[in-house]
C-alpha cells in the first residue's frame, strides 16, 4: 500500500490545505502569532504519518503516528484560539471540528493496526 492511498493520510492533507487556506486570509498580526502556528501543527499531522511511513520499521511508524496525533491535538488548541479570537467563523471552525473528529478516530486505528503488525515493514 503506498501512503497516499491512506484514508487517514488524505484526510490529513485536506485539514492542513483548508487551514492554510482560512490562515492566508488574516491580518499580519494574527496570520505572524497564531496562524504561524496553527498552519505548522496542521501540517505536520501529515508530515509525522509520512515520517513514519517511510520508516518501514513498525515501532517507528507507529512512534510518528503518536507524534502525529499530538500534532491533531495541538492544532485543536491553536483553532480554539483562533475562533475564541474571532479570526475564523463558526462554519469553518464546525467543518475543522468534525475534521478532527474522523481524523482522531482513524489516527487511533492507524496506530492501533501499525502495533499490530508482525513484519518489519508498514508498506507490505
Amino acid at each position: 500500500m503506498k501512503l497516499e492511498e491512506l484514508r487517514v493520510y488524505q484526510l490529513a492533507m485536506e485539514i492542513g490545505d483548508l487551514v492554510w487556506a482560512i490562515v492566508q486570509k488574516w491580518d499580519y498580526f494574527p496570520k505572524d502569532t497564531l496562524g504561524k502556528q496553527l498552519v505548522r501543527s496542521a501540517d505536520s499531522i501529515a508530515a509525522n504519518l509520512s515520517e513514519g511511513f517511510g520508516r518501514y520499521y513498525f515501532r517507528e511508524a507507529r512512534q510518528f503516528g503518536y507524534y502525529a496525533r499530538g500534532s491533531l491535538s495541538e492544532t485543536k488548541t491553536w483553532l480554539e484560539k483562533a475562533h475564541n479570537r474571532s479570526l475564523m467563523d463558526d462554519k469553518d471552525f464546525e467543518k475543522i471540528k468534525g475534521d478532527f473528529d474522523l481524523i482522531g478516530k482513524q489516527l487511533n486505528s492507524y496506530i492501533k493496526s501499525i502495533g499490530n503488525q508482525q513484519t518489519n515493514t508498514t508498506s507490505q
